[in-house]
């Protein structure tokens, strides 16, 4: 599935992993190996948000298998080990970030998307070793640029310090729609990354159509360089820039109805080629 266009942006809608059994009733077809999942799912969406790597460290050739079961224009963004942003001191992360960046992600070749950086809840901002941290960040993995995107989860990010120290290392901050984690919508990066945590068990779509409706625009503004007007923010919005990419994923709330919430934005997008069972 081909990433709808905006005036130059592209727009990649996407789940969570690929495995997880209430699909199985629901997303996947009935009767389909779990071996062929993600062949089917990466034809549904466009993106897919790795959370494996969060927990587990794969090898080179894993890698390359999911690029070959994947169509061309498909994108896989993946969290980094959680040893490298659950520590005290994040200026002592250096061996651990050269280990994630050269355990073979480079393998994904032009499917590899941005890396995301989640940091504990419990993580507060401490401008001088959160520098330090940045300044650890690799431009490049096996000759792959990096598009680097910071997934913090305490309040004491949503200040302008933060947002100054993040646009100077050009990465881009999470978009997380939820009540449970800091929702900033100022941009860091030259990229959006939106993280939607709101779906609901009792509606087939995870979301209702008017609130489907408004991410659509919400989405498109962001795509174009606009800067959405109702969403929370830390500093006043800044004028229409040049058009971005957007990546935004269905991720956490009533898990079961991400594949429906990202298939039905995707309509909503358009245009696209139809979806398709075929693996």
């Amino acid at each position: 599935m081909k990433p709808p266009k905006t005036k130059t942006g592209s727009l990649r809608v996407g789940i969570g992993g690929w495995t997880y059994a209430p699909w199985r009733d629901n997303f996947y077809p009935a009767g389909l190996s779990q071996a062929k999942e993600l062949g089917f799912a990466s034809r549904q969406v466009n993106a897919i948000e790795v959370n494996g790597t969060y927990y587990s460290t794969f090898k080179p050739p894993t890698f390359a298998k999911w690029r070959a079961e994947t169509p061309d224009d498909f994108v896989f963004s993946l969290k980094a080990n959680r040893f490298i942003t659950n520590r005290r001191v994040l200026a002592e992360a250096g061996e651990s970030i050269a280990r994630f960046v050269g355990s073979g992600i480079s393998e994904l070749g032009p499917k590899l998307g941005p890396i995301v950086w989640q940091f504990m809840p419990s993580k507060a901002f401490d401008a001088e070793d959160f520098e330090a941290f940045l300044a650890l960040l690799p431009a490049k993995a096996g000759g792959l640029p990096l598009r680097h995107v910071l997934d913090v989860r305490h309040p004491s990010f949503m200040t302008s310090s933060y947002l100054a120290l993040a646009r100077r290392y050009r990465c881009a901050t999470v978009f997380c729609d939820s009540e449970e984690y800091p929702s900033f919508a100022d941009l860091t990066g030259d990229f959006v990354y939106a993280r939607l945590m709101r779906s609901q068990a009792r509606l087939k779509s995870g979301y209702a159509p008017k609130a489907l409706d408004s991410w659509t625009d919400t989405v498109t503004t962001w795509a174009n360089g606009g800067e959405p007007a109702h969403l929370p923010r830390v500093e006043p919005a800044p004028r229409a820039g040049p058009a971005r990419d957007v990546f935004v994923f269905f991720i956490n709330g009533a898990k079961e109805r991400a594949p429906a919430a990202a298939t039905a934005l995707l309509h909503r997008l358009g245009p696209h080629p139809k979806a398709t069972n075929k693996v």
